[in-house]
């Protein structure tokens, strides 16, 4: 399984624009994808952040399961200093939500002598800009279904007393979770040309025949999802849905195109790729390979520093016998 990484030059000045605005911030929101929380939550923010109360927005909840919704708002509530909550676009007042949950963090703050200041962040394409321009009623930020729109950092005033300041969105040098890598891509917070869409198809349609077989039957007009291999599967999609080549031959990119398209577009109905448990196990053997990978770096510069006599080779006489 090969990882998808992306992180364009802008990312590197946002990480740079939030490690500065943190010292004056009372409140960080963090936009997640209601429909993965875990992989879009950003642990390079949670180091960027640390210490300062945390608001995590459940985003697209219209979009997601709502039982493993409901599932992830209470993991998130369990945690220390944080508050969850889940919103959607067609939320009617979704600044008093974010606002009051907002005074819960940060008690003492509030008034024009000490007014709140919050940053919101969040991954490419989850919705940050739209929901922003819900808040105030207006256009204040750029929006648009391609990762990476919004590039300046932007203050909001949402109340006299109450200041949001909008960030690039932004994912993390390294991807070491490789499930979440796939569902990133699939959500599409990963630029097009960092993935494979046959592959995030597969990895894609691999979870919706675990979880959600019936929905790929009623999209699809299949029967026995569960049966096929998931080759087999998007090999069915590209017939029902008319991806051929000359000679009948099965356009497997065309297939994939539609695949992450239907889930995209909610045609699937509401779906979430993971559960707490799910990403807990995911993050535990990623963190496991990662240290492994470091471990086999950091012998080889070790080697490179003594052949080049950078260093003096270690004396085995000196070591245990």
């Amino acid at each position: 399984m090969a990882m998808i990484q992306w992180f364009p030059g802008h990312m590197h000045l946002t990480q740079k624009a939030i490690a500065e605005r943190i010292k004056a911030i009372d409140v960080v929101i963090e936009l997640l994808d209601a429909r993965l929380p875990g992989s879009s939550a950003n642990p390079m923010l949670a180091t960027l952040t640390q210490g300062k109360p945390t608001l995590k927005v459940l985003n697209k909840q219209d979009l997601a399961d709502p039982e493993r919704t409901s599932a992830w708002l209470a993991h998130f509530n369990a945690q220390p200093d944080t508050r969850a909550l889940a919103l959607d676009a067609s939320m009617a007042a979704p600044a008093k939500a974010l606002i009051k949950a907002c005074h819960e963090l940060a008690p003492t703050r509030g008034g024009m002598a000490k007014p709140m200041r919050v940053l919101i962040c969040g991954i490419p394409n989850v919705g940050k800009s739209t929901l922003i321009n819900t808040m105030v009623g207006k256009r204040a930020a750029k929006t648009g279904d391609e990762a990476g729109v919004t590039k300046l950092e932007q203050r909001i005033v949402l109340a006299p007393d109450f200041y949001l300041y909008d960030t690039p969105g932004m994912l993390w040098p390294r991807i070491i979770v490789a499930k979440s890598g796939y569902n990133l891509a699939a959500s599409g917070a990963v630029g097009r040309n960092a993935f494979d869409e046959q592959e995030v198809a597969l990895e894609l349609l691999d979870t919706l025949k675990t979880h959600y077989p019936q929905r790929l039957q009623a999209r699809y007009k299949l029967d026995d999802v569960a049966q096929m291999t998931d080759e087999q599967l998007l090999k069915a999609i590209g017939a029902k849905r008319g991806a051929l080549r000359s000679g009948q031959h099965i356009d497997m990119q065309k297939a994939a195109e539609i695949a992450i398209y239907d889930f995209r577009a909610n045609a699937l109905g509401r779906i979430t790729l993971e559960s707490p448990e799910e990403f807990a196990q995911w993050l535990a053997a990623g963190q496991t390979l990662d240290a492994e990978r470091q471990l086999k770096k950091d012998a080889i510069e070790l080697d490179r520093k003594i052949r080049f006599k950078q260093i003096p080779r270690p004396d085995r006489r000196d070591g245990p016998c």
